[in-house]
């Protein structure tokens, strides 16, 4: 008997000929779209910051002194880590809560069932955690497939998010200060070197006449 994926593969290519679609497909959840930058001609930037397996005060302190609408992609496995330091940054400021999955796994590696548990599971510990519901994935190291754009959509989100520009120091490396633009998308991560990031990022932003606004404002909703 024919394995479900060989006749899978025989069936589609018959059904699209005829103009149709399978019962499997027609059961698929529209991919989300991948947004890198916001189209938008509000004069604004993006902060998001990235794991969670640092938990530094001084950047805590920032957010909330600066009152800065951070989106933060948190792992599941290292918001479990930290769950004082995320529940006082959303209970005292705009920051919000994304989706990072909950291993922080090359999810291009995974099949889509592998995928929809990485995704699903860190908005249902989201959930159980924080009472706050994802909107928006983030996923690892940026790699995706289309069945990521997929499980996204099952699990609830409405955009798969990558960035325009990546501000985090790494060791004893930083990356070149660029010239911000209305849309951008800036990553960081929760590292020893956040509040040096964060302070650089919002430099970038206030000589560029931007303000921080909340990412799924802009495309969640």
């Amino acid at each position: 008997m024919p394995r479900p994926r060989v006749l899978l593969a025989v069936l589609v290519p018959l059904f699209a000929l005829l103009g149709l679609t399978t019962p499997a497909q027609a059961a698929w959840p529209t991919p989300v779209p991948v947004v890198s930058k916001v189209t938008t001609d509000d004069p604004v930037v993006f902060i998001t910051i990235d794991d969670g397996w640092a938990q530094n005060p001084a950047a805590a302190k920032i957010l909330r002194d600066r009152n800065v609408p951070a989106s933060l992609f948190l792992v599941s496995d290292a918001a479990s880590y930290g769950v004082p330091y995320f529940r006082n940054l959303l209970d005292h400021g705009p920051s919000r809560i994304e989706n990072h999955t909950v291993t922080h796994p090359y999810l291009s590696s995974l099949d889509l069932a592998g995928q929809r548990a990485e995704i699903c599971g860190a908005r249902q510990r989201a959930l159980s955690t924080f009472g706050l519901e994802p909107r928006l994935l983030r996923p690892p190291y940026g790699d995706y497939n289309e069945d990521t754009r997929i499980a996204a959509g099952a699990c609830g989100a409405k955009a798969l998010v990558t960035w325009t520009h990546d501000f985090t120091t790494w060791g004893s490396w930083q990356p070149p200060t660029p010239h911000l633009q209305a849309g951008d998308i800036i990553l960081l991560h929760f590292t020893d070197d956040l509040p040096a990031d964060l302070n650089r990022a919002l430099a970038a932003a206030d000589a560029a006449g931007l303000k921080p606004a909340r990412l799924r404002d802009y495309i969640a909703d």
